[in-house]
């Protein structure tokens, strides 16, 4: 049976993103986007504290007022979290007729794109989904997914995105080089290299694995 939803990474830098609603459900998607380079409109009448604690810190907009058809149309993603069933079907509607991806929280067959249960350490991302079927597994799967990846992950893509671009200059145009360095990278026991090493000895052990 075909899946749904196929996963992808999208871009929201300087990407338009409208969240209608204010409560509390719609403050965790807020802090989520948060995370990533948007652009963040917020439209509903009242709002939890916090939302307005953002709208003063100037990370994101906020208009009072009531969601107007079809403004939707005007982002590049948009999320509804409010309670009133016509509102969400209303978004969806503006969103689907212009090609904008659309998530209505809690409401599957009116969305366009899910969000997965993630664990993100720096620039590093798990995500584990189940098609929008059973957000419940997902989260739980998540929760394991945090005790495998500690934080340390984290420094450890750092590393690993540095290593990369001093491989390619330094072995560029011997793939099988290129290759080799990688595996030396990947070998490595990064937890104890993590825990025992500072910053100026763990750049020496990547100096190293750039050798021959």
């Amino acid at each position: 049976m075909a899946s749904r939803y196929m996963p992808i990474t999208v871009s929201l830098s300087n990407r338009k993103v409208l969240v209608v609603g204010g409560g509390d459900v719609a403050l965790r998607k807020i802090e989520m986007l948060l995370d990533y380079d948007s652009d963040i409109t917020v439209i509903a009448p009242e709002v939890v504290d916090k939302i307005s604690y953002f709208a003063d810190k100037s990370s994101l907009k906020l208009e009072k007022r009531a969601y107007r058809t079809p403004e939707a149309s005007q982002y590049g993603l948009v999320i509804s979290a409010v309670d009133d069933k016509a509102v969400n079907k209303m978004v969806h509607d503006d969103c689907v007729a212009s090609g904008v991806l659309v998530n209505v929280v809690d409401s599957p067959k009116l969305c366009t794109f899910i969000v997965p249960a993630t664990v993100k350490r720096d620039k590093l991302t798990i995500a584990v989904s189940t098609d929008g079927t059973a957000p419940f597994l997902a989260g739980f799967l998540r929760s394991l997914l945090e005790d495998a990846f500690p934080a340390y992950h984290g420094k450890v893509t750092k590393y690993a995105h540095a290593f990369r671009r001093d491989v390619h200059t330094r072995h560029k145009g011997n793939p099988e080089t290129i290759a080799r360095c990688f595996d030396r990278f990947l070998a490595t026991d990064w937890k104890k290299v993590m825990k025992e090493l500072n910053d100026e000895e763990i750049r020496e052990r990547l100096n190293e694995l750039l050798e021959e």
